[in-house]
């Protein structure tokens, strides 16, 4: 499916020699779909992305599943998929949530935060600094396990209701997280209106609060188109850790201005194309990709995706 020699490889001194792709497709994608992916599909969705080279896949959520009913089956997925060596981490929004992800022997855990009050009421029920207090005790107990936590935080460079967010309040909460003990910090371009210099800014500030480069992660959207842009913006800053969503998979449920993530093969193209290591084989990523698209009775997106799998 791939074609030989391509992309021709042209390496960058000032970025990573290797970048982790954090895969969120089993979770924050399919948590986003009308129809429910039955169990066996999402099993064998997960060990198609591990064969492909992903070390990183986000497996589900032990969230109520009034919530997110998309992700209900998440005691009977993890099971499934437990024995994987790959890392799977678990999405958790309060202390029961994580007592389900510890009795299956989950070793990786995040909590999911906002920096405005607009998105944390919406997904949350709560203020900013409610659910700070909430993630607390979860963050203190998965460490007490030994557990790897990571923070995510939603809304970092715009917000549908409140425009604009104040780079400052996007380093508070950063920092709060940080500081309750999380060993990760994702930022999330929620509604993808990130562009390449808001991106560096941020990380900038970040740094000169005392949170290191090597803790950040990026999550990008691409309702701009300005994914990619804003993910070489991020590397040349020496970041390391980028999320992305198998076949583009996914949005957010409680933003309807949320289109879909960072299509995985997009990001491996681009970053194959730098000389950049990601240890991920592009053939069978697309191919685990339109065979979820079929399962979902739905062509597969992303560019790259098209590219390479289409047929003369």
């Amino acid at each position: 499916m791939t074609v030989q020699g391509l992309p021709m490889v042209v390496p960058s001194e000032d970025l990573p020699p290797r970048v982790r792709i954090h895969e969120v497709g089993a979770r924050d994608g399919l948590q986003n779909e009308k129809r429910t992916v039955p169990t066996e599909v999402k099993a064998e969705f997960i060990r198609r992305l591990a064969d492909a080279g992903l070390t990183t896949i986000e497996a589900t959520s032990f969230v109520h599943p009034k919530w997110v009913p998309q992700l209900a089956d998440a005691e009977q997925l993890y099971p499934l998929v437990g024995d994987l060596p790959v890392a799977l981490p678990v999405l958790v929004p309060n202390e029961r949530g994580l007592d389900r992800a510890l009795a299956l022997g989950a070793r990786r855990i995040a909590v999911f935060a906002s920096a405005t009050e607009s998105f944390a009421k919406a997904n949350l029920n709560r203020t900013v600094d409610e659910a700070l207090a909430m993630f607390q005790p979860v963050v203190e107990r998965a460490k007490a396990h030994h557990v790897h936590v990571r923070g995510y935080l939603s809304m970092c460079f715009g917000d549908p209701w409140e425009g604009p967010v104040p780079i400052h309040q996007v380093v508070r909460v950063s920092k709060a997280l940080m500081d309750m003990g999380c060993d990760e910090l994702s930022l999330g371009d929620t509604i993808g209106v990130a562009t390449p210099g808001h991106v560096q800014d941020l990380l900038s500030e970040l740094n000169e609060e005392g949170v290191p480069t090597s803790a950040i992660g990026v999550h990008f959207h691409d309702t701009y188109g300005q994914a990619l842009a804003n993910t070489l913006a991020a590397l040349q800053h020496g970041v390391t850790t980028v999320d992305a969503s198998a076949g583009g998979l996914g949005g957010c449920p409680y933003a309807r201005s949320a289109t879909g993530n960072l299509a995985t093969e997009d990001l491996v193209w681009m970053l194959h194309g730098l000389g950049i290591d990601t240890g991920v084989d592009l053939g069978r990523l697309t191919a685990t990709s339109v065979w979820m698209a079929a399962h979902l009775d739905r062509p597969s997106p992303p560019r790259t995706v098209r590219a390479l799998s289409h047929k003369e």
